[in-house]
């Protein structure tokens, strides 16, 4: 979970989290290079550029908000019968083929290795019944995905470079959380290697909220047991919170490094599948995730949280329904798109067989916003704070 921009200090945002997986991709893949070359790992065609790349633009598609408006995005474009729905991955896609504006009209002109590195699920919707809710691209872009696809991974397998990104970003997200909100006093790090009380809490709520989806082949005994390994050998155990001190700040990134570090090194190349992917033993696996449930078990599941999303989901539905009404009612106003949105319009937006192309101009546009630009453009849109009418927030 990465927090907004505008908190302060303490916190990695969507950016820096971008670049930090990017950093960490490239040397996970110049890792796995030296020990092909070497013969300690079987033969594998991957680039750590391609790597790099494709984990900048991993998270381009994730709309301001991050995963409630995705799911509020998602639930709008079912009420107007988009069938494609929005996912924050299927729409990075859509990004960098279709939106962005490079030296073309459409999208960045990346290589297809590229392409299929940043493909976490590469399928569309309803193409893989084990990942009902997951679907990598939409139908409009479904001729750059075939044309990505020749490269040969199988159907539905990621490709290697795919896989590296998709490791990066777990460790990242999983390490960097815990290392935000200790130090914000949420995740209570420091007791729950001593406490014992305070660790079945946590192991009771996840155990129960996860039942039938831990991660394969690893049950509650093996993942209490890895965690518990873990959070004890922590050198944080005992310390009495986050004071901010020099030594505590030089505690923590020791113990962040060390983790990312064993996570890493403990990556590895196999082919057994009958194609190239990356393995890494059970205790990392099981590691990796319990760090993740720290954060939704105290962060995500705090009331506190609930009723701020519950203000952003508003925010994201209301834009909608204004621009929509904008767009297709008998008395249109599309003065009030920006003119890079409005010229995306269909010529007839309010003719009921463009519903769904207006609607999905519409979530192209919320979900490129930031945070920060669409809480000020449900102020203004709404008469909450009207600022200058010379000042426009979106272009």
């Amino acid at each position: 979970m990465v927090v907004s921009a505008d908190q302060g200090h303490v916190f990695h945002n969507r950016l820096t989290h971008s670049l930090q997986v990017a950093q960490l991709g490239r040397r996970i893949a110049e890792k796995l290079r030296r020990e092909i070359k070497a013969g300690e790992l079987p033969e594998a065609d991957l680039s750590p550029n391609v790597v790099e790349a494709a984990c900048l633009a991993h998270d381009l598609g994730h709309p301001p908000f991050g995963h409630i408006a995705e799911s509020a995005l998602n639930e709008l474009a079912a009420e107007v019968h988009l069938s494609d729905g929005f996912e924050g991955n299927a729409q990075s896609f859509r990004i960098v083929t279709k939106l962005a504006v490079g030296s073309s009209r459409m999208g960045l002109n990346l290589t297809r290795a590229t392409l299929n590195a940043i493909l976490k699920y590469p399928w569309l919707r309803g193409e893989n019944p084990k990942y009902p809710n997951k679907w990598g691209a939409y139908e409009s872009e479904r001729g750059e995905f075939d044309k990505v696809r020749e490269l040969g991974t199988p159907k539905n397998a990621k490709s290697v470079e795919a896989d590296i990104m998709d490791w990066a970003d777990d460790i990242t997200y999983s390490v960097h959380d815990i290392d935000d909100f200790f130090r914000a006093g949420v995740i209570p790090l420091d007791r729950l290697g001593i406490d014992d009380a305070e660790r079945e809490r946590f192991y009771a709520e996840v155990f129960a909220r996860k039942r039938g989806k831990f991660p394969e082949g690893l049950d509650e005994t093996y993942l209490r047991g890895a965690f518990d390994g873990l959070i004890k050998k922590s050198p944080l155990v005992g310390a009495g919170g986050y004071q901010g001190t020099g030594l505590e700040r030089i505690r923590m990134r020791n113990f962040t490094s060390a983790l990312i570090g064993e996570f890493v090194r403990g990556l590895r190349i196999r082919t057994d599948r009958g194609y190239p992917y990356i393995w890494t033993e059970n205790r990392r696996v099981a590691e990796v995730f319990m760090l993740k449930e720290l954060t939704w078990h105290y962060v995500i599941k705090n009331p506190a949280l609930a009723t701020h999303q519950e203000g952003q989901r508003t925010i994201i539905r209301e834009l909608f329904y204004k621009y929509f009404k904008a767009a297709t009612s008998r008395k249109s106003n599309l003065d009030l798109f920006p003119a890079s949105v409005r010229e995306l319009l269909p010529e007839k937006p309010a003719s009921s067989g463009s519903h769904q192309k207006v609607a999905r101009v519409i979530i192209d546009f919320i979900s490129g916003l930031t945070e920060e630009q669409a809480v000020a453009l449900h102020h203004r849109i709404h008469g909450v704070s009207l600022g200058s009418a010379l000042a426009y927030d979106v272009r």
